[in-house]
């Protein structure tokens, strides 16, 4: 969305956030950059959360106003509700941004009867959407993390113009220069290093793609796999299956890691074999970290990079095509090379995922919904 803001209102919007979830994966992780950069644009920024969530420790570190309140349970619904229409309508927000279900219909509730001018639920899933009522009922409009997930929101029957997709910045646009990860493996620069960054959940597809690479490790010795991630219990059935096929040399599971952008500097190129994703950042971050990427054509992945220019796109679920893909870029160190250059080119031509795009699209497009 690029319609110019309504003059009517102007800079700077004071927002509210809301969200129920107390982990920190991607949607939370959107969230927490998101305020950033809205912060750091000129507006004001709040977060009401629940107190256990490590978005309050995150947020308040970085200087940002959180309140918290229980969500969880029907005892707490009540409380909840009118904890946070008292604090919208005390702090006279303009834009009440909800983030889940459970926080938008507590939070989307409370600020109808706080009269706040603008609520806005954004969709962060790919999964398919049950009732409306967290999204058309309770809410004036919908953010989308990708086009994808637009035209879910746009299937389900909410109005066109009610429903704006706004991309998840990035914030490592410069790639690393130097990486510690082949000395902490033991490797030198005659490895072929694929890396894998995810939360290890079912639906990202880490078993499969073993599965696709194991006749690579037995015909390509110097070919090595890092992932990078954890979570139960998909974290054990891989550590089982490395077992098993006795891969330890050329499997290496780190577990959690906070220094991506170190470890993809040390990679030849990404590889993630999602069977279910909404949008896919970490296939942007990995092209700006001059890394081409193997993904898997399915939810938002494929407006995430280009096929062909800064990775490859393989069919869901064909192992075939995810293996020759795989081959194709560890026989082939100068391809990896040219095309991690022309990834990173990509991306930054298409100004939808800079701090600067994202917030001037948010921007904008909260003024026009705020204009109506």
């Amino acid at each position: 969305m690029t319609t110019p803001a309504n003059p009517t209102h102007q800079l700077p919007l004071n927002i509210l956030y809301s969200e129920a979830a107390t982990g920190f994966g991607g949607q939370e992780h959107r969230i927490y950059k998101e305020m950033l950069a809205m912060r750091d644009a000129g507006h004001h920024v709040a977060m009401v959360c629940r107190p256990q969530a490590r978005l309050v420790t995150l947020l308040q570190e970085q200087g940002i106003e959180v309140h918290t309140v229980q969500m969880g349970g029907f005892a707490q619904f009540f409380k909840a509700t009118n904890f946070i229409r008292k604090l919208l309508k005390r702090g006279q927000y303009d834009v009440l941004m909800c983030n889940s279900r459970k926080d938008t219909i507590i939070a989307a509730l409370a600020g109808r009867l706080a009269g706040t001018p603008l609520i806005v639920r954004t969709r962060h899933l790919a999964s398919p959407i049950g009732s409306l009522l967290s999204y058309t009922g309770l809410p004036h409009c919908v953010i989308a993390v990708s086009d994808y997930v637009r035209q879910m929101v746009l299937d389900k029957g909410v109005s066109p113009d009610k429903v704006a997709t706004i991309y998840t910045l990035e914030q490592n646009l410069a790639p690393a220069q130097h990486s510690t990860l082949r000395q902490e493996l033991g490797l030198d620069d005659t490895a072929s290093i694929a890396i894998c960054v995810a939360v290890m959940r079912e639906k990202k597809g880490h078993l499969p793609l073993l599965e696709a690479m194991l006749p690579l490790f037995k015909a390509q010795e110097n070919l090595h796999l890092v992932i990078a991630g954890s979570g139960s219990p998909v974290f054990e059935r891989v550590e089982a299956f490395v077992q098993e096929h006795q891969l330890n040399q050329q499997v290496h599971l780190l577990g959690y890691r906070k220094d991506v952008p170190n470890l993809l500097a040390g990679s030849d190129f990404f590889v993630l074999a999602t069977e279910l994703e909404a949008a896919g950042m970490v296939y942007v971050e990995a092209q700006l970290a001059e890394k081409p990427v193997i993904g898997t054509a399915t939810g938002g992945v494929p407006e995430m990079f280009a096929d062909g220019v800064g990775g490859l796109l393989i069919p869901l679920g064909d192992k075939q095509a995810l293996s020759q893909a795989i081959q194709t870029l560890s026989q082939d160190k100068a391809l990896c090379q040219s095309m991690g250059q022309a990834g990173r080119e990509w991306v930054l031509s298409q100004n939808k995922f800079t701090a600067e795009a994202v917030t001037n699209n948010l921007t904008q497009t909260l003024n026009r919904w705020l204009g109506r």
